[in-house]
């Protein structure tokens, strides 16, 4: 029985308990780096493709149309950061198109030709059916198939891509993020001046986000 081990081994089986329990469930995962928040958050060449409260914790997403890991993300995980954080105002989503390829670049093109309050959207479909466009023997035609559900036609499609304009600014915006941030792969995402590289998991988010908001 407890009450007859030696105190040394009784005060040791207490110190585990207690540090045990001050554990947290999961630990804060490691930065690859910090930055200037500051900075990160000075606007670019486009209109901002944010969520919630201007006044939340900035999380900033760098992400590309044509990445199966940030298309996972989207899916299964930020559902959830809008649901806890998001839509309770504690943080302030900005989405970042990051493109590694010219289908990338045309799929973010042809998003913000949807106009400024269908681009989220848009792009959230373009994840959805990725495997249907990004990955097929003509892309550039899934791609265009796959924005049907938007009322776009092939010939507004291929008129939009013509717009070098922005077709320049998606190249300063990853321009911005290589520099800025050293963004170097899809997701990552900057929290708080820390820069984190590759899918966040909710129990992630969580480690980071409980000690800096309400």
């Amino acid at each position: 029985m407890l009450a007859f081990l030696p105190s040394a081994v009784v005060r040791l089986a207490a110190a585990a308990a207690l540090a045990f329990a001050l554990t947290p469930a999961f630990a804060e995962p490691a930065p690859e780096g910090t930055v200037d928040m500051a900075k990160v958050l000075q606007p670019g060449p486009l209109k901002e493709l944010e969520f919630g409260d201007p006044n939340g914790l900035p999380i900033v997403e760098y992400a590309s149309l044509t990445c199966p890991h940030c298309a996972t993300w989207d899916r299964d995980v930020f559902p959830q950061l809008k649901a806890q954080y998001i839509d309770a105002g504690k943080v302030h989503f900005i989405f970042r198109e990051f493109s590694r390829n010219a289908l990338d670049v045309a799929a973010f093109v042809l998003a913000r030709c949807e106009g400024d309050d269908k681009t989220m959207a848009t792009i959230n479909l373009l994840f959805a059916t990725q495997d249907k466009w990004a990955f097929v023997d003509n892309p550039l035609e899934g791609l265009i198939a796959a924005l049907r559900p938007t009322g776009m036609s092939h010939d507004q499609a291929m008129a939009c891509l013509k717009d070098q304009t922005k077709a320049d600014a998606m190249n300063k915006l990853v321009d911005a993020a290589e520099k800025d941030v050293k963004v170097q792969g899809t997701p990552t995402f900057v929290i708080d001046g820390k820069v984190y590289g590759g899918e966040l998991s909710m129990d992630d988010l969580n480690a980071i986000l409980k000690p800096l908001v309400k």
